[in-house]
């Protein structure tokens, strides 16, 4: 399965950004919607499993928004948090943060876990705007990797 990875859209869902969603499994945004319309929006193209940011208590995003996600899929753990810090890398296979703009995949030394940070494709703090993207069935993570996308 794809899953594309976001965050920190900030109320703004590039063409770009859109076209690079397309075909995506599942999309997981790791906070900083800022606009409800761009969740329904996301939902439009596959199904979303998303988190709250900081930003984004203003928004009425359904019941089922919550600061700490976690679901079960392609026999994988997955826990999304806006906030690095706040993931339990102990409990998860794959850790999925923003906040701070800046593109990061990484594997945890002490449990394993693939933790990725997606940056920001609107408003990037590094070397552009960027998405996420993770390949996973089994139970395997076949690829995870930061995709730029053009400015």
């Amino acid at each position: 399965m794809r899953y594309d990875i976001i965050a920190d859209t900030h109320g703004y869902l590039s063409d770009v950004l859109l076209h690079a969603l397309e075909g995506a499994d599942v999309i997981v945004h790791a906070g900083d919607i800022c606009s409800a319309r761009d969740l329904h929006r996301l939902e439009d193209i596959a199904p979303v499993k998303f988190c709250i940011g900081n930003n984004d208590y203003g928004y009425d995003y359904g019941p089922f928004a919550k600061r700490d996600y976690r679901f079960y899929s392609s026999k994988l753990r997955w826990q999304v948090c806006h906030y690095r810090e706040r993931l339990d890398l102990a409990v998860c296979d794959v850790a999925v943060c923003g906040h701070t703009h800046r593109p990061l995949v990484e594997r945890d030394k002490r449990y394993g876990t693939l933790v990725m940070n997606p940056g920001s494709p609107t408003h990037p703090r590094a070397s552009g705007p960027s998405m996420g993207r993770i390949m996973a069935e089994e139970g395997q993570v076949l690829s995870a990797e930061i995709i730029q996308l053009a400015s």
